[in-house]
C-alpha cells in the first residue's frame, strides 16, 4: 500500500527515482478538451507535479496557482515555467492538500491523477470547497480497475465515476462532463 505522503511524492520525483516522471510530457488533453469553452480567470492546479497543465493554463491566460507536496516537482515545474511563455502568471504553492487551508477560491480548479494521504473521495470534496460559486472542478483520475489491488494503481488511488459524481449531487453543482 501507498502512502502518498511528502516522503513518497519526493522520492517518485527524485531524479535518483528514474527519470522525472512527467516532467517532459506535455499537458493532460482532456483539460484542453474539457476548458476550451471557459473565460479565462484564476486556476489552481491541484497536485501539479511538474506543472504541464498550470503552465498550459496560463498558456490559455489564467492566473494560475500550481500547488504540490514534492519540492522536487516544483524546482521541476519552475524550470519549465521559466522557458515558457506567461510565466508571469503563474504562483507555486510547496503545501500538504490535505491540510492547506488557502485563503482564496479559484474559477477553476483541476486535479490530474493527484493521490493524497487522504481517501481519494475526502480530497475531492476538499478541493471542491476551493471552487468560487459557479466556477469549475475538473478532476481528471485513473479509470477504476474491477481488481485494483492487482492492477496498476493502488486502489486507494481508484474511485469509479459513480462514487464522484454522488458527491457533486447538491444544487450547488451543476455536472457537465462525466465519463470513463
Amino acid at each position: 500500500m501507498h502512502a502518498f505522503d511528502k516522503d513518497y511524492w519526493e522520492q517518485h520525483w527524485t531524479p535518483d527515482h528514474g527519470s522525472k516522471p512527467g516532467s517532459g510530457l506535455p499537458a493532460n488533453p482532456y483539460l484542453a478538451a474539457e476548458t476550451h469553452h471557459l473565460t479565462p480567470g484564476t486556476a489552481l492546479d491541484a497536485g501539479c507535479g511538474a506543472g504541464a497543465e498550470a503552465i498550459w493554463l496560463a498558456q490559455h491566460g489564467w492566473q494560475v496557482t500550481g500547488a504540490e507536496i514534492s519540492g522536487t516537482a516544483l524546482t521541476t515545474a519552475a524550470g519549465r515555467a521559466r522557458e515558457a511563455p506567461a510565466a508571469d502568471r503563474l504562483i507555486w504553492v510547496e503545501t500538504d492538500l490535505t491540510t492547506w487551508a488557502p485563503d482564496q477560491q479559484w474559477d477553476l480548479v483541476v486535479t490530474s491523477y493527484a493521490h493524497p494521504a487522504i481517501p481519494q473521495l475526502e480530497f475531492y470534496r476538499r478541493i471542491a470547497d476551493w471552487v468560487t460559486p459557479g466556477g469549475t472542478l475538473l478532476i481528471i483520475g485513473h479509470l477504476h480497475e474491477p481488481d485494483a489491488a492487482t492492477g496498476h494503481h493502488p486502489r486507494e488511488a481508484t474511485v469509479t465515476l459513480r462514487n464522484i459524481t454522488e458527491l457533486f449531487t447538491s444544487p450547488a453543482w451543476k455536472i457537465e462532463t462525466a465519463r470513463e
